[in-house]
């Protein structure tokens, strides 16, 4: 096992489809864990969600998260992120960013549908700064 480099490690982040695993703090203390789909920008990692949704609550009321990519296979890796979000309404970020993630996960051919299906009043913008991180390589060599 080796540690990554920030670099690696936001390369790790950025590559393919891999899901993000968000953990959010519920009311109650307990845990919530859920997949997204997200992009690096910068320091952060950038994912919407409706502002209803559990982790919109969630974070609005406790602006800490942790969110967890791995490789699920041999050599195996991984790389945890932890920080405080941001929350942003301004629709036009919000319809860039839903657009590069619709980029990334349905393929270029669909970005503008799903940017313009998740850039709607109501969706939120959540940037997760990237404070802290644990990122390891070649776990199984």
């Amino acid at each position: 096992m080796r540690d990554m480099t920030y670099g690696e490690a936001t390369e790790f982040l950025s590559a393919g489809t891999r899901t993000g695993k968000l953990a959010t703090v519920r009311a109650s203390g307990a845990p919530h864990v859920t997949p997204i789909w997200f992009v690096v920008d910068g320091d952060d990692l950038v994912f919407n969600t409706w502002h209803t949704s559990a982790k919109a609550r969630h974070l609005a009321r406790d602006p800490r998260a942790s969110l967890v990519v791995d490789l699920e296979e041999a050599p195996y890796a991984y790389v945890l992120v932890e920080g405080p979000v941001t929350i942003s309404r301004d629709l036009d970020e919000i319809v860039h960013f839903a657009t590069r993630i619709g980029a990334r996960y349905m393929g270029t051919d669909r970005a503008e549908e799903f940017g313009a299906r998740n850039g709607v009043e109501g969706e939120l913008l959540i940037r997760l700064h990237m404070e802290r991180l644990i990122a390891h390589d070649d776990i199984s060599d």
